[in-house]
């Protein structure tokens, strides 16, 4: 449902429109929420990148949207399963 309404806000709205921001930031969030790190790091570079450029750097929601972006990329570091096989 997620990825629907993003690609129906990207046709919509634009790709830098704030909604759709939302949607890319939201879809991060919940592919970290259920470990899949690599997909989700992508959305939150482009979710930040997108805030920073259209709302500023000090905006607030550009702001939580990094702080979230950093706490996933710390999850990804502590998850067993994120880790490559330890090699005997």
């Amino acid at each position: 449902m997620h990825r629907q309404t993003l690609a129906t806000r990207e046709k919509v709205l634009g790709k830098e429109h704030p909604d759709t921001l939302t949607s890319v930031y939201c879809l991060a969030y919940l592919l970290a929420d259920r470990h899949r790190y690599d997909e989700s790091a992508a959305l939150y570079k482009r979710a930040c990148a997108g805030y920073r450029t259209v709302l500023g750097n000090d905006h607030p929601t550009t702001r939580a949207c990094r702080e979230h972006y950093t706490k996933m990329l710390a999850s990804r570091e502590q998850d067993p399963a994120s880790l490559p096989p330890k090699i005997p």
